[in-house]
């Protein structure tokens, strides 16, 4: 789809790029307008974390249905917060995957009709690159740069030669760091989601309980959480087995410390081995108060350079879309009305070059 030529002949003649970005890939349903993909003119987060809970987590169909209940809405608040009218906008943005499929389609089928209604172009999204471009809404960034997402359904390392040019070197194997947080709470029956409950208690405790780290092969960027998650229950059934009082804060304090031990050194290794200019933090665990911490402690001791996102970009919302969005408006790369919700959308793939 290339958009209208009187649409993009106007965004010409005022200098710069409005878009609307929809983003509904879980369990927020969200819209923000961006401007030249950095300025945030507004961000409209609705969060279903109170229907979710009493379920322990998401439930899909019921995200569904939420997003459909509140996208107009949500749209509607979006552009009278900017300051601008749906006329002004530039181009429609949208997550195309990965996530819920049924979450994902109510963004796209919105964000289509509100393509073909105003006649601008439609841009396919991936959440991914959402979150690692959140940090682009802080300030300019260096290439080749180093990510590190960490999220409720992905841990891993982006390496960025280049603007827009995404090469995963290393994944989770299995849980990712997120779903660990929230496996780990659900079992010392902490609320959903989990991962700020364990952070405030980790804070609070004066020692660690000792558990294993999984650093995998030598050479290796991937990331393992099972076994860790296994030891915490383990520690958790045996306490209750033998009618001991488990320190609920040293167990926290314990499998925290454990998890940002492998997420720290292997980001940091990942730098200095790729030469990266600078360190990114991304995702919904970029806002756990320890994690930040460590991160940038280590940082400053090695002298990398380090960026992260406020905590209102770091869980989903639609303007980490809007600012992955202008890497491919700025270069005419348009996603057709038949565009389709993608939930295995490959980072790589996606790439501008």
């Amino acid at each position: 789809m290339k958009g209208s030529s009187a649409a993009i002949k106007e965004r010409g003649r005022q200098g710069r790029s409005l878009i609307l970005a929809i983003e509904t890939s879980c369990d927020e349903t969200s819209a923000a307008v961006v401007e030249d993909g950095a300025i945030v003119r507004s961000n409209v987060v609705s969060s279903q974390i109170d229907v979710h809970e009493r379920f322990g987590g998401v439930v899909p169909e019921i995200a569904s249905r939420k997003h459909v209940e509140s996208i107009t809405r949500i749209m509607e608040q979006a552009i009278e917060k900017s300051g601008y009218r749906m006329k002004d906008l530039d181009a429609i943005a949208v997550t195309q995957g990965p996530g819920l499929v049924g979450a994902l389609l109510v963004g796209i089928v919105a964000a289509k009709t509100l393509a073909l209604a105003l006649d601008i172009p439609l841009i396919g999204t991936h959440h991914i690159a959402g979150h690692i471009y959140a940090n682009r809404l802080q300030q300019e960034l260096s290439y080749p740069a180093m990510a590190l997402v960490v999220s409720g359904g992905h841990t891993e390392l982006v390496l960025m030669r280049s603007e827009g040019r995404f090469e995963v070197i290393g994944r989770t194997r299995d849980d990712a760091a997120g779903e660990a947080y929230d496996k780990v709470a659900r079992a010392l029956k902490l609320p959903y989601p989990g991962g700020p409950h364990i952070d405030k208690l980790a804070a609070e405790a004066d020692e660690a309980v000792a558990l294993p780290r999984a650093w995998l092969e030598a050479d290796s960027y991937d990331f393992s959480f099972s076994g860790l998650k296994s030891a915490v229950l383990s520690a958790i059934n045996q306490a209750r087995m033998k009618g001991q009082t488990l320190d609920e804060r040293s167990l926290a304090r314990g499998f925290q410390e454990s998890v940002i031990d492998v997420l720290v050194t292997k980001a940091l290794r990942a730098v200095k081995q790729y030469e990266a200019k600078e360190l990114l933090l991304c995702g919904g665990v970029a806002a756990n108060r320890g994690l930040r911490e460590v991160l940038t402690a280590s940082c400053e001791a090695e002298g990398v350079r380090l960026c992260i996102p406020p905590h209102t970009l770091c869980t989903d919302n639609a303007a980490m879309i809007g600012a992955a969005a202008y890497l491919k408006q700025k270069r005419g790369l348009y996603s057709d009305l038949d565009m389709k919700a993608d939930p295995g959308l490959s980072l790589e793939k996606w790439s501008v070059e």
